[in-house]
This record gives C-alpha cells, sequence and structure tokens, in this order.
C-alpha cells in the first residue's frame, strides 16, 4: 500500500501547487498549440464514536485524476496528445485499504489532411493501471479477507498501434478507424495470476509475458463537450478486433464515460462508470461506477468554440 499513498501523495501536492483560481483561461493566439489541463481532488470520511447507536464503520476515500491535452493544428498536419490519469482507494476501519478507480491512458495521434472532416491518421496508446488489484475472498473463520492477485502495474499493459482514418466532423467528436492495428499485450510476472479459473491470464500461456497480434482493427470514438453551462461529458469508446478471432464474443469492448459538474470555481461533481468486455479476462461484461466530490483545477490557452 506504500505505492498507493505516494501516489495519492504526489497528486494531492500537484494540486494544492497550482493557482487559487478553479478555472483558468489565457489565450495565446501565437501558437498553434491548444493545451488543455485539468486535474480533481476528491475525499469522502466518516467517523463515529464506539457508542453511536445507529451504527457504521469509520472510513476515508481519496479520488484524484489528472487529464492533460496538447494538440497542435499546421496547415495540412495536427499532432494530437493525451495523458489521462485516474486513482482512487477507500480505507474502511476493520478491511484496510482497496482500491477503487485506477487508470493510466498515454495516447497520441499523428494526422495529414485528406479534406476538411477527414484525415490520414498514425497512432499510437497505452493502457494499464498503477497499483495491484486484487478478489477479496471470505474466510471461512471470519477472520481477515483471503487475498487473490488479479492485476498489477504493466499486468495487463495494452500497446496499440494505428494506420488509418479520422473523422472529426465537429471539435468535440472525433472517430478513428485503424484497419491495421497491431496490439501488444503485456502481463508482468503472468505466474501470479495463473490459478484453476484462469490458465492464461489474459490471454498469455504460463511462460510468456507478452502476446502479439498483428493482424488487427482498432476502433477508438471520442467525446468531449460542456452539455450545459458547467457541466462536461466525457465519453471514450474502444473496440479492437483480432482478424483471426472475428465472433462476436471474442471483439474487445471499453466504454470509459465521465460526468463532471463544477459548482462554482473550486469544486465539482464526478460520476464515472466503465464498462468492459475482454473474453481474456472474463465471459461477462465488467462494470466499474465511482461518485465523488472534490476540487477541480483547469487551464487552457485558447476558448471554447460555442
Amino acid at each position: 500500500m506504500h505505492k498507493q499513498v505516494v501516489l495519492v501523495s504526489f497528486l494531492i501536492g500537484l494540486l494544492c501547487s497550482v493557482d487559487g483560481t478553479g478555472q483558468i483561461v489565457k489565450i495565446d493566439t501565437l501558437t498553434k498549440w491548444k493545451k488543455s489541463f485539468r486535474a480533481s481532488f476528491n475525499m469522502n470520511q466518516a467517523s463515529f464514536t464506539s457508542n453511536w447507536k445507529a451504527g457504521g464503520v469509520n472510513s476515508i476515500g481519496l479520488t484524484a485524476f489528472l487529464n492533460y491535452k496538447a494538440n497542435y493544428k499546421g496547415a495540412h498536419n495536427s499532432w494530437d496528445n493525451e495523458i489521462d490519469f485516474q486513482y482512487g482507494m477507500v480505507n474502511n476501519q476493520g478491511l484496510g485499504y482497496r482500491k477503487t478507480l485506477d487508470r493510466i491512458f498515454l495516447d497520441t495521434k499523428y494526422g495529414h489532411t485528406l479534406s476538411k472532416k477527414w484525415d490520414l491518421a498514425v497512432s499510437a496508446n497505452f493502457l494499464s493501471q498503477f497499483a495491484p488489484g486484487y478478489k477479496y475472498l471470505k474466510t471461512k473463520n471470519n477472520a481477515q479477507d483471503s487475498l487473490v492477485m488479479l492485476s498489477d502495474f504493466v499486468a495487463p499493459a495494452f500497446i496499440t498501434t494505428g494506420l488509418g482514418f479520422e473523422y472529426h466532423p465537429v471539435n468535440y467528436f472525433k472517430l478513428r478507424l485503424s484497419p491495421l492495428a497491431p496490439r501488444l499485450t503485456i502481463v508482468n510476472e503472468v505466474q501470479r495470476f495463473i490459478n484453476t479459473d484462469t490458465p492464461t491470464p489474459y490471454g498469455l500461456s504460463p511462460n510468456r509475458t507478452a502476446r502479439m497480434e498483428w493482424l488487427a482493427f482498432q476502433m477508438l470514438a471520442e467525446f468531449d463537450k460542456d452539455i450545459f453551462k458547467n457541466v462536461n461529458l466525457k465519453w471514450r469508446y474502444i473496440m479492437f478486433a483480432n482478424y483471426q478471432q472475428v465472433a462476436i464474443d471474442d471483439l474487445y469492448h471499453r466504454l470509459d464515460l465521465n460526468l463532471t459538474a463544477k459548482i462554482g470555481r473550486f469544486f465539482n461533481l464526478n460520476l464515472g462508470t466503465i464498462l468492459l468486455y475482454d473474453h481474456n479476462q472474463d465471459s461477462n461484461v465488467q462494470l466499474s461506477q465511482a461518485f465523488s466530490f472534490g476540487m477541480l483545477y483547469t487551464f487552457q490557452n485558447f476558448a471554447d468554440k460555442k
């Protein structure tokens, strides 16, 4: 748990070091780069005296996210880059620290203009997590839960490159189609995750740490817009298909959705949901949902189009 505490401390320090205003727009008309930065730190806490008759469990929860975009637009060429980090944990008395949210997403894309709404696109993205993830099993004597490790940093990690096209009809939506999209799946120390239920974790055999899928297709769609005043909706959908496994049940789907409502200059409400289907992880759809309230800081060097 030391790594998680260090991570959260870093994010807290980062947020505490920024300017005192919650949202800053400093328009720079001399650059072809559009840069935006968003960071949020949320905390919830509950405590009770030993004689509190209504019952309850002392707890503290923390969530943080950081998103940075740097996009270049020239006459015929563009280069878009994004860093998206999310992490959350909760400490319930008697249960200890448990992770609630964890994501690392890095994306870069070079585009060459074909028309007003279409680009030839070459891209690469990286998806993983910061910290170990566990399944908690109850023991017969009701002692501390037994832990089964399910994942860890770079276990798994997905590195996907793509060659194809991007459709961008409006500034807040883009659709990337990559008919050629090789993907590398990495599982560091895969032996940790092997058991009778998962003999080939994330599609890897026990003697391998990586698997390459050369002939594959990836679709990435992204929406990022203020749908109401001070209410932002952002979602990203990724679909991946190996041409050698084109059955519906073998397709990879991931949808990340975040709804953020700003309250004044400093605070926000955030609702996040992740839907995931990956037959190499589980035969059923996986769902994660988190709701939080906390501080929000944003900066950008351009004005949003109305």
